[in-house]
């Protein structure tokens, strides 16, 4: 007997890839996606319904002949994934089943001034917690973190930390986990809402400035966790300020109020009235580092689309006009450039799930695909 995988093995492989990204679907849908004959469709969904990754339930109504069709899902026993969205303010677990529909999330303040060790024992309390009613095994989990993180140890930063952090989780919780930047989690959420996107630069407003990049919709990736690290590199245009400086809450706060305003907190910067001319010189240097960071990303990645995420969203709402004439004198062409309102948290904690649903699907199709030669090591 071959122990390589063969055309049946590859026809229910193809059937529960379908389930995985369409269900609820019909026989006659897996058909159409598939491009597979109705009895092989028909005997791999028997094979997956013995292996527990597909459920028959209702019925098709539009069928007027013949056998009316089920509705085939997968049932939550199939297993669950954690998206989590690590911030230097607040933590947002999200827990989905394998069609990434919401089975519960919380959002909660993150633990601030601990080590590695006490940070990964308390976030796996409370994802145990939050994926207490779900069903089936966890089939992995997606942390997505700040590059920085300004409060507390600098741990995430150092690769020997990440991979302590990293470590620390696989062990409590059992099962795969992998790290990625906020960035990179927040762009996956837009491309999943917009299949049409193709090259698109992305920058995250909070606490500190995270960067991501996308080309024909995949995720840029860097060999370390210092790629995408831009803000910390790249001066505003503004005097020595770098863009972090001015483009994260922290910084920008800490220039405003060296400008004598007397803020509260950042929001006051555009929801309260201020002092006219210092006011004015922080807008200005505001909109001078939204320029230069575009015109960065633009001569060097040429994107179609330039994001714009994260708690200063408002602020680049509001001088986007200005930012936008001024590209238009240095720039041949300038590209599209939006400002995206996300839920705080939970829109990162959603893109690290739909990167968990990708890595959990795949994992599977894998496993499908090696049983024969599983099978043949055991007999």
């Amino acid at each position: 007997m071959s122990s390589t995988p063969t055309a049946r093995d590859y026809n229910k492989a193809s059937v529960l890839d379908a389930v995985l990204s369409e269900a609820p679907l019909t026989r006659n849908r897996l058909i159409e996606v598939t491009r597979l004959s109705q009895p092989t469709v028909s005997r791999k969904v028997d094979e997956l319904l013995v292996d527990g990754f597909v459920v028959e339930q209702g019925v098709d109504a539009v069928v007027r002949r013949g056998r009316r069709s089920t509705y085939l899902d997968v049932p939550g026993t199939a297993g669950h994934i954690v998206g989590i969205s690590f911030g230097a303010r607040t933590t947002c677990v999200l827990v989905t089943d394998l069609r990434g529909r919401e089975v519960r999330h919380v959002v909660v303040p993150s633990l601030e001034g601990a080590d590695v060790g006490t940070i990964a024992e308390w976030l796996v309390g409370v994802i145990e917690e939050t994926r207490d009613s779900a069903e089936g095994p966890l089939r992995q989990v997606v942390a997505a973190l700040p590059g920085r993180v300004p409060s507390g140890p600098n741990w995430s930063v150092t690769p020997e930390s990440r991979k302590t952090f990293l470590d620390s989780l696989e062990d409590r919780l059992k099962a795969p986990v992998m790290l990625e930047s906020d960035a990179n989690a927040s762009l996956r959420g837009i491309l999943k809402d917009d299949p049409s996107i193709g090259n698109a630069a992305l920058f995250m407003l909070s606490t500190v400035l995270s960067f991501a990049s996308c080309t024909d919709q995949e995720i840029v990736q860097g060999r370390t966790p210092a790629f995408g690290d831009l803000g910390g590199v790249l001066f505003s245009g503004v005097g020595s300020e770098t863009l972090d400086g001015l483009l994260s809450t922290s910084g920008l706060l800490r220039f405003a109020q060296g400008r004598g305003l007397d803020l509260e907190g950042i929001e006051a910067l555009w929801a309260q009235q201020q002092e006219a001319a210092s006011h004015a010189e922080v807008v200005d240097a505001f909109t001078t580092a939204i320029v230069t960071a575009v015109g960065a990303v633009a001569v060097t990645l040429d994107p179609e689309s330039v994001y714009f995420v994260g708690r200063l969203s408002p602020l680049v709402d509001m001088v986007l006009p200005e930012a936008r004439r001024r590209l238009a004198q240095n720039l041949p062409v300038v590209p599209e450039i939006r400002v995206v309102t996300q839920v705080v948290g939970l829109s990162v904690a959603r893109g690290a799930a739909y990167s968990g649903l990708a890595l959990a699907h795949s994992r599977l199709r894998e496993s499908m695909l090696e049983a024969r030669l599983e099978g043949q090591r055991s007999s």
